[in-house]
């Protein structure tokens, strides 16, 4: 893989990596078929189980926030030679960043200079910090950093830099007017421009659907059987983003030491040279594995409806062979695992969930207190003597809490805090997706402060009538304040129990499965021909043997949270967390909605004229 970075990939390159996406997806679509299989059955299995009824007390809004675009000036490094010119960027609501030579460019639909999708990148307001970041990507020994001549590429026209960063992609380096625009919290950031440039959030880390979670339990699955069980980041994007990333990690060693050698430049502005490389590596990859998974859609569709019809009819006979072949495995594995959870796990599993308590509650009494403030300016209106139009105004502030970035970054930074304690204790355990922890504890904020506002929108619809006066408004409202927030201490309580739950399971299992691999694989052999008999793909030994030693290792969990949360309402946890794999609580982050009930902000102002 030789060749000029600056250059796009010769004929050469790009038949190379053709032909190793080629490869990935021959080996990879088999297992996802096989999830595929196992997805749907674990999805019937539940349907046809015991129904509870539904703990949450808050109303779940039913609508995805309202498409934002953010828009603005920055100086942008770019151009050939790069060289610090204006530029005018655009944040497309669905995290596609775009920069334009000109305002007027963008506002004559011209095409932008450049456009990327954020998903992946992670922002960087320190020039010495972005500078030990480059210094690290291409280590040269032979040089002192220190005594470089100043390089042009990276000084900055002003004192605000936004570094964009991606391991996989080339660097976009930008500066703001003044320090406004900077994020305040850039990691966390929800998209914008300047103060709301950040990482795009990630659909398919988000969604229950049976195909969804196929997939990423196929990734996992098929990194497994490569030697990676850690968890980290490279689950981050859409299908196709996440099979590049994955392909990419296993060209790394292969391109640094096909392509470093050869590249211009040292220093600095090597690594600079290498991230341009990388980049156009991406792309082919991307457009590789973008065409393969649109080829495998009609299938996929085809294969999902037969699973369906093929595994409905048998699904008591499948359950009962594998609680079968369960109880058999786990007299097989168990004094194995017991030896691994008390050497490895019980020593660090009290600190790592006091952790993720401490981050969570922080970061759900930031959101009560937002919640407060904004109702408490709701009632100062009715109060007093404002117009009609102040009150829809501050209405519909209130009813946008959730999708206002900057307001949720007092939320989203309690998430932040504990970022490095948490990564040095989860790395221990090969666990190295602390971004992908954050994100899902700024989306179970962003989810519960969603559902307290439709909560509360449409109880004051219910209760606020033209008849009553200023008095009568505000005592109802004042009802419906403690109704909620009472709502919301239970689900926010329950939500608490199951995010510490699904990320103490995403930092242990893997490593338990990793640590059990060279004395319990082989065992597997004794019981493959019983799951074979069935002849259907949902059930494979492997699968049922991770669910095994998931319920050893839930026991430890669900013992631990009692000691940390104590034994009121642990009943909701064991309930929620089963050490029956296929009844508990799915891991991932919680997706926010938009409010979806309107505030009638007519009916209190009418009713305080009145008065």
């Amino acid at each position: 893989m030789g060749g000029r970075p600056s250059s796009p990939l010769d004929k050469q390159q790009q038949q190379y990596l053709k032909g190793q996406v080629d490869t990935l997806l021959r080996n990879f679509l088999p297992c996802y078929r096989g999830q595929l299989a196992a997805s749907v059955l674990r999805q019937i299995s539940r349907e046809l189980g015991p129904q509870e009824s539904a703990r949450c007390q808050l109303l779940h809004s039913k609508k995805l926030p309202r498409v934002r675009e953010h828009r603005g000036p920055l100086t942008q490094l770019w151009g050939h030679p790069p060289q610090w010119q204006p530029s005018f960027c655009v944040l497309r609501g669905d995290g596609c960043l775009e920069w334009f030579s000109h305002r007027e460019e963008y506002e004559n639909g011209d095409r932008p200079l450049g456009s990327t999708t954020l998903t992946g990148y992670t922002v960087l307001t320190s020039q010495r910090e972005y500078l030990c970041l480059l210094d690290a990507l291409c280590p040269d020994s032979s040089r002192d950093h220190t005594q470089e001549e100043p390089d042009p590429l990276l000084e900055m026209p002003v004192s605000f830099p936004l570094f964009l960063q991606h391991p996989f992609r080339q660097h976009l380096c930008f500066s703001a007017a003044t320090g406004e625009a900077q994020p305040r919290q850039p990691e966390e950031s929800r998209g914008g421009m300047g103060g709301h440039l950040g990482v795009a959030p990630s659909v398919l880390q988000r969604s229950q659907a049976p195909a969804a979670c196929a997939f990423l339990d196929a990734i996992r699955l098929y990194r497994q059987q490569h030697g990676q069980f850690g968890n980290d980041d490279v689950t981050l994007g859409s299908d196709a983003e996440v099979l590049t990333s994955v392909l990419i990690q296993e060209l790394l060693p292969a391109l640094r030491a096909q392509t470093l050698p050869g590249l211009r430049g040292a220093g600095r502005a090597r690594a600079w040279a290498w991230t341009k490389l990388l980049d156009a590596v991406h792309a082919a990859v991307l457009a590789g594995a973008t065409a393969g998974l649109r080829a495998f859609q009609p299938e996929k569709e085809e294969l999902l409806a037969a699973l369906e019809k093929t595994i409905r009819p048998d699904v008591d006979q499948m359950l009962l062979l594998r609680a079968r072949v369960a109880s058999r495995l786990k007299a097989e594995v168990q004094g194995p695992l017991e030896s691994c959870l008390r050497g490895k796990v019980d020593a660090q599993l009290p600190r790592i969930t006091q952790t993720l308590l401490s981050t969570v509650e922080a970061e759900l009494a930031a959101v009560r207190t937002l919640l407060t403030q904004g109702m408490d300016r709701l009632f100062r209106l009715l109060r007093g003597s404002s117009s009609s139009t102040q009150l829809r105004k501050e209405v519909y502030s209130f009813g946008e809490m959730p999708w206002d970035p900057e307001l949720m970054q007092i939320c989203y930074r309690e998430a932040k805090r504990s970022r490095g304690q948490l990564g040095q204790l989860a790395a221990l355990f090969g666990f190295f997706g602390i971004q992908s922890l954050v994100f899902g504890a700024q989306d179970l904020a962003q989810q519960l402060m969603a559902d307290v506002v439709t909560t509360f929108l449409q109880l004051a619809d219910q209760c606020l009538t033209r008849t009553l006066d200023c008095d009568q408004a505000t005592q109802q409202l004042e009802k419906v304040r403690g109704r909620v927030l009472k709502k919301f201490q239970s689900d926010s309580s329950s939500a608490r129990r199951t995010f510490i739950h699904s990320w103490l399971l995403c930092i242990f299992l893997p490593f338990v499965l990793s640590q059990l691999e060279p004395s319990c694989k082989a065992e597997l052999l004794k019981f493959e021909g019983d799951v074979l008999a069935v002849g259907s793909p949902a059930l494979t030994i492997e699968g049922i043997y991770e669910d095994v030693v998931r319920g050893f290792l839930l026991q430890r969990i669900n013992r631990e949270l009692k000691k940390a949360l104590g034994a009121r309402n642990i009943s909701c946890i064991l309930d929620d967390c089963s050490e029956e794999p296929w009844d508990q609580a799915e891991a991932g982050a919680q997706q926010g909605r938009g409010p979806d009930v309107p505030f009638k902000a007519r009916s209190a102002y009418a009713g305080r004229k009145a008065a």
